[in-house]
């Protein structure tokens, strides 16, 4: 079956950036093994001229050459044009689309599965940007519509199936993002009082309730430090962070780590006492899987998909991420107590092997293309 994955796929596929990217990669790489799967990986990419085609791990990629411009007016109109006809023109037998790319997808008389990795509406609205709220009810139109014309879609959160309720006409499959197989042979190498979080630095995020939440028990645990991977995405919410950190005079606890690439990640994994993200909107954040892969406690939100990932005082706690006295009263318990994290480490990682793991993940994949090409719907158009 030749299979067309439309998706945001990076340069070098060791870099990924972004949740995205990053779940692409696993999956193509995982659906790679598969012997009866001819993939194609096609994306959009503002920064050529003319399209570029290369092969990596027994897969064609496709960079398509694309005018920058607003993204919402992009994706319905030129971008959209220009990735229907790529489709069109290498006949897939399949197309499988990622994000923004089933938005413009939508309508593509190929059979085709959407993964919906998440809101953008919600996460305009809380991006504390300029106009937000107008952007977000132009995209929440955008959105709904394409859920309601989708054959089939992924979940990847039973979060997500709960929000396509009364929106979403086609058949819904639940298959969780896959997790990078490296992840799973990281040897742990823990550096005591060590919390890791990966995520954009942004409102959303909630990064600034985590930093007053260790500020709140760093007297206590002397050792203890914070290390914050990602981007800082919002400048004015950075500023807020930085000026947290230095009157609490912890500049020497704290560090804003900036992007970090793949092997940066798996180091700091390794040295990792407590892995914390408490996000005020996620589907399914790859951190807390990646984490879980590893064998790492995970504290993180109360709401949204991420209560579905972490089992509280299991595999990690769920917190109220509007308290940052909850927050710390979390970091507090697992930081005093070894032998929990350790216990909460190993289950979460056996929970991870069983949903996580990029070969569970590609099976039940190849299973909803199957089930794709033999849609009444296809069929009869065939």
């Amino acid at each position: 079956m030749k299979v067309a994955i439309a998706t945001h796929f990076p340069v070098d596929p060791l870099k990924p950036k972004g949740g995205v990217e990053a779940v692409s990669v696993n999956l193509v790489k995982g659906l790679a093994q598969l012997s009866d799967l001819d993939i194609d990986v096609v994306t959009l990419d503002t920064t050529i001229d003319k399209n570029v085609i290369s092969g990596w791990d027994k897969v064609v990629i496709h960079r398509l050459a694309a005018k920058p411009g607003s993204v919402v007016l992009n994706a319905c109109g030129n971008w959209k044009q220009t990735l229907q006809n790529y489709l069109e023109g290498i006949n897939p037998e399949l197309v499988h689309a990622h994000d923004t790319y089933g938005i413009m997808t939508n309508g593509l008389e190929i059979p085709k599965v959407f993964t919906i990795h998440g809101f953008i509406y919600s996460d305009t609205l809380l991006s504390n940007t300029k106009f937000a709220w107008l952007r977000s009810k132009v995209w929440r139109f955008i959105e709904t519509r394409t859920w309601a014309n989708q054959p089939h879609i992924i979940s990847i959160s039973p979060y997500v199936r709960e929000r396509l309720a009364g929106i979403a006409n086609g058949v819904i499959h639940d298959i969780e993002n896959p997790v990078a197989e490296e992840f799973f042979n990281i040897r742990r190498a823990e550096r005591k009082g060590t919390i890791f979080s990966a995520a954009v630095i942004s409102p959303r995020k909630n990064t600034l309730a985590l930093v007053k939440a260790f500020g709140q028990i760093a007297a206590e645990f002397p050792w203890a430090s914070l290390r914050l991977a990602g981007t800082i995405v919002d400048p004015e919410y950075g500023s807020l962070i930085e000026r947290e950190i230095q009157e609490t005079g912890l500049t020497n606890r704290v560090y804003l780590l900036g992007n970090l690439g793949t092997s940066q990640i798996h180091d700091e994994l390794s040295a990792a006492s407590i892995f914390a993200l408490v996000s005020l909107e996620e589907n399914s954040p790859m951190g807390i899987e990646e984490a879980m892969a590893v064998g790492i406690p995970v504290l993180t939100s109360n709401r949204c998909g991420m209560p579905y990932m972490v089992q509280h005082g299991i595999s990690g706690y769920l917190v109220d991420p509007e308290h940052a006295d909850k927050i710390s009263a979390r970091l507090r318990k697992l930081l005093s107590d070894g032998t929990l994290r350790d216990s909460m480490g190993s289950i979460g990682r056996k929970i991870a092997l069983y949903r996580f793991h990029p070969a569970i993940v590609a099976k039940k994949t190849h299973q909803v293309y199957l089930e794709v090409m033999h849609d009444e719907k296809y069929d009869q158009r065939s």
